[in-house]
């Protein structure tokens, strides 16, 4: 099948100039309305990247997400609220961005051009055998992503990518990937939005799903989150509270004194009471 790239094609929509701010919202959202259902016939393709994920992580891998201006960035967001939201490690998922950490505030010219540097940056990370590669670009032709999952394919290393556009060269580079066909962007080329709508959605799912598999949510609750300021303190007490059916002050006693919200269920129902 021919490669098109919707991501690039016209919008449907024209004059945008002359729209009104209330249209402007209207047809924007009628746009992104349409992202969740791209996703759901993807849901296969997901299902598929998260096991290969789960099984990686259970065995001491990590997963790694790289990419080059909005998908990058988007990764490295997914990635950097996973230690907080679900307390593992920042080494279990890692968001690699063309250009480096700069490049998340500032875009760096031509850094997702490189044919080598998404390589090296994984080089950096000690990459192996035991981690999964997923490669983000809303375009599939990112040369910054493509030429990285091309090397780790080449290294025996699990590949899969997260794309907006069917059977794009990074699609047929990565062993697992997951293409969300959203069409043509509101404003024509701007991969920010749906695109980057459905990549974050995708994210969610991919880390969300990987964290239960392993443990990580006791009922519904993020009973392994980093108590890092006074509303998730309150959230962990309250937690307990609801689990062990015991007073506000007692619950605050225990994650006082065991600084986690597991911890604190475990050894009270262990009989210390």
């Amino acid at each position: 099948m021919k490669f098109i790239k919707t991501t690039e094609a016209n919008s449907k929509y024209n004059n945008l100039e002359n729209m009104t701010v209330s249209d402007l919202l209207i047809n924007i959202n009628n746009e992104d309305k349409t992202v969740p259902l791209a996703i759901e016939k993807a849901l296969p393709q997901i299902e598929i990247v998260i096991q290969q994920a789960v099984t990686k992580l259970k065995k001491g891998g990590r997963i790694f997400y790289i990419g080059a201006g909005t998908s990058g960035r988007l990764g490295v967001v997914d990635a950097s609220e996973c230690p907080p939201t679900f307390g593992v490690d920042s080494n279990v998922i890692i968001g690699l961005i063309a250009g480096g950490d700069k490049a998340i505030r500032d875009a760096v010219e031509f850094a997702e051009d490189s044919k080598t540097q998404g390589w090296q940056d994984l080089q950096q990370h000690n990459i192996s055998t035991k981690d999964i590669v997923i490669g983000i670009a809303a375009s599939g032709t990112t040369p910054y992503v493509i030429s990285a999952l091309e090397e780790c394919n080449t290294n025996k290393i699990i590949t899969a990518c997260i794309t907006c556009n069917k059977n794009s060269p990074l699609s047929l580079t990565a062993q697992y990937p997951i293409e969300i066909i959203v069409g043509p962007e509101f404003i024509t080329g701007s991969s920010r939005m749906k695109a980057g709508t459905a990549q974050k959605l995708v994210l969610n799912m991919i880390s969300t799903a990987s964290m239960i598999q392993l443990g990580k949510v006791k009922g519904n609750k993020m009973v392994d989150m980093q108590l890092s300021n006074d509303k998730l303190v309150d959230r962990g007490i309250k937690m307990i509270m609801s689990e062990l059916h015991i007073s506000y002050t007692e619950a605050e006693q225990l994650l006082h004194e065991h600084k986690n919200v597991r911890a604190s269920i475990n050894y009270y129902n262990n009989g210390n009471r």
